[in-house]
Formats: structure tokens, C-alpha cells, sequence
């Protein structure tokens, strides 16, 4: 599904956030992106999500080099790709219906699609008794619920989530995991970079460690902390 081919990115001021990777991420896996900060895990997500183009080498989506798309092409790819953030992204003064809606608006779906497809997908994410609510009367974990809803009502071939517990409690971490879980079951890949190394430990998916923009470890039901 995805391929990288001894990608580098290299910023204006020198720094290279990634060197010389050479990855392959099949449809329907989950795995995470680990390491410390600074190692480059920001700067493949958004290689993948074309925010950021290489400075060398290809990366492919589905067999298409996705470094060459016009700016049609990367919206196309986008609406393919659900993003979950840490710092949930929702707009304020639109309820949990209206921010949901929204993903589905900037695509031109119909308004009848919308109306049908917002409480379907509420309601598995938890949270169809919350439609009218506004993001500040929900709680962190509820909050995340709804980003997570937001990123799946396209039918996304991928979800990235990019920190997606890293403000929850720990039951609330365990909740949104298995969210994440029947997510994949369904058939969607997921990628998630992280620092929570208990969940990492715990679920046992594949495991791909960054150091100093390099990949340290790829290891299949892998553990945080790789050996190298």
C-alpha cells in the first residue's frame, strides 16, 4: 500500500529529519511509529499525507508516486487518508454533529448523505447521545471520539493518528486502543505514532523504531523499546 525508497528530508536550515528510509506498510496492518523526539516520526506522516515532499527518493500510495501528484491529486489522496491528532481539532462553536458534517461537506457530498451518515457514525465511536453537544461540555476522551469519527466518516483506506492518547488517562487511552482495534478489523490500516510505550507493549503490532531520522528497528508484534 505504501512504499518508501531510500527517502531523505532535508529542511531549508540543513537538519535532516530523515535519512536514507526504505519501508513498506501493507493494506490492513496497524503499527506504530516510535522513538524520541526529533526522530523524524512528524516528518513521515506527512510524507505520506503530502504536507511534505522528499528531498530525495519516492514514496508510493497504491502504486503511484505520490511526490509527483498535482494539487487534484494530493486532495484525492487526502480524502483517502482519516487524520487523528492529540489536540483533537474541533471547531468550537459547531456542535459534535456540525464538526463531523464538515469532513463530509469539503468533500461535496449531498446534504441527504450527511444527514445519514453522521449518527451512523457516532454511533459507532460511542457517542450518538452526544450529537447535539458542543466540543467544550465533552470530556478529553469523548473529544477524541469525535476526532476519531470525523476521520473515518470518508471511509478511509488509512487512518494516521498521531498521538492519540497523549492527554487521556489511562482507562480512556484503553477505550480509544480498542476503538482503534475494531477500526483496523474492519480492514482499514492504521499507523500511530506514540510515546505510550505501555500500549505499544500491550497490543503487539509491528513496530517500527526512528532514530535520528534513520529506521532503528522494524520488528513484526514488536515492543517499544527495539533492540538494536
Amino acid at each position: 500500500m505504501i512504499q518508501f525508497y531510500n527517502v531523505s528530508k532535508i529542511y531549508k536550515n540543513k537538519v535532516p529529519a530523515l535519512l536514507d528510509v526504505t519501508l513498506r506498510i501493507k493494506k490492513g496492518e496497524f503499527l506504530f511509529l516510535v522513538g524520541p523526539s526529533g526522530a523524524g516520526k512528524s516528518t513521515l506522516i506527512k510524507l505520506i499525507y503530502r504536507e511534505e515532499v522528499p528531498s530525495r527518493g519516492q514514496v508510493m500510495f497504491n502504486g503511484k508516486n505520490i511526490t509527483r501528484f498535482s494539487s487534484g491529486e494530493v486532495s484525492r489522496l487526502r480524502r483517502k487518508i482519516g487524520m487523528v491528532f492529540q489536540d483533537f481539532r474541533l471547531l468550537p462553536n459547531k456542535t459534535v454533529a456540525e464538526n463531523i458534517a464538515f469532513a463530509l461537506e469539503v468533500t461535496g457530498a449531498s446534504r441527504e448523505n450527511i444527514r445519514q451518515a453522521v449518527p451512523l457514525t457516532l454511533a459507532k465511536v460511542g457517542l450518538a447521545k452526544k450529537i447535539d453537544q458542543y466540543p467544550a461540555k465533552l470530556s478529553g476522551g469523548e473529544q477524541q471520539r469525535v476526532v476519531i469519527a470525523r476521520a473515518i466518516i470518508n471511509n478511509p483506506v488509512l487512518i494516521i493518528a498521531d498521538e492519540p492518547t497523549g492527554n487521556l488517562d489511562p482507562d480512556t487511552s484503553g477505550e480509544i486502543m480498542k476503538l482503534f482495534q475494531n477500526i483496523n478489523r474492519s480492514g482499514t490500516t492504521i499507523i500511530m505514532s506514540t510515546h505510550a510505550w505501555d500500549i505499544v507493549d500491550r497490543m503487539k503490532h509491528r513496530v517500527i523504531r526512528l532514530k535520528n531520522g534513520k529506521v532503528e528497528g522494524d520488528e513484526d508484534s514488536g515492543v517499544y523499546n527495539l533492540a538494536t
